[in-house]
């Protein structure tokens, strides 16, 4: 069992018909629901235009894996709370980002790029191509991944070359994305999941909710997460062959 962390804003259009119907029970709900089935300690962090609300000192230095949601009111996150989230995941902590968090804040400190992307809104097919079977965020997952219904999201993506792709998006209108890659900084471990957006019921997809459980199991610290970074000054020595 791991703390798990689940930071996911809340917007008007979950209010909407379409929100409702994607997830009566709420979305944010729906994500921790199927990591605590999975055998995790969830708490869940709401976000709205108004920040960050409860992601205390005491929750983020328990946290082992921080998953993040947002979409409209990335600009509300304090420049304080990103950076100790940011601060935390080079210590160890594992994150995963999901669908509109390519742009929030924690995400571009720690990638450095500007997340920056093509989309489209039209409730189209995407199909999620594996593009390394071997790899264990994929287990047990087949070749492809299809999802009836979400927003496109189409290359470029202004992001650093990850240091492990997985999968590959493939859209209804021809595009093609980068949406499920891994990164490391520092001791950390992060991964980026495309798909997401609030008005589909994509977090209900069987195998997105195993995908889903088994990146957090990967992304988690193998060891305990480092107090601080420190430079240690290595005392003089001479060699003796």
């Amino acid at each position: 069992m791991m703390k798990v962390t689940v930071v996911c804003e809340y917007n008007p259009s979950m209010d909407s018909e379409e929100g409702k119907k994607a997830y009566p029970e709420g979305m944010d709900r729906c994500i921790a629901d199927f990591l605590k089935k999975a055998g995790h300690d969830v708490t869940l962090v709401r976000a709205d235009e108004n920040g960050v609300h409860g992601l205390t000192d005491e929750i983020l230095e328990s946290t082992e894996v921080m998953f993040w949601w947002g979409h409209w009111y990335h600009g509300a996150v304090a420049e304080e709370i990103a950076d100790k989230v940011v601060l935390r995941a080079q210590r160890g902590m594992g994150m995963v980002f999901l669908h509109s968090a390519h742009v929030s804040k924690p995400f571009k400190k720690l990638t450095g790029g500007t997340g920056s992307l093509k989309w489209r809104e039209v409730g189209e097919h995407e199909r999620l191509w594996c593009v390394d079977m071997s790899h264990p965020i994929a287990a047990g997952l087949g070749e492809f991944i299809d999802i009836p219904q979400e927003e496109m999201y189409g290359e470029p993506f202004d992001i650093p070359k990850p240091d492990e792709l997985v999968y590959i998006g493939w859209f209804q209108g021809g595009e093609v994305f980068r949406g499920g890659c891994v990164f490391k900084r520092g001791r950390g471990k992060f991964f980026y999941f495309n798909p997401g957006h609030e008005t589909y019921p994509t977090y209900k997809i069987p195998e997105v909710q195993k995908l889903l459980a088994q990146a957090c199991e990967y992304v988690a610290p193998q060891s305990p997460v480092l107090e601080r970074f420190d430079c240690p000054n290595v005392p003089e020595f001479s060699l003796k062959f």
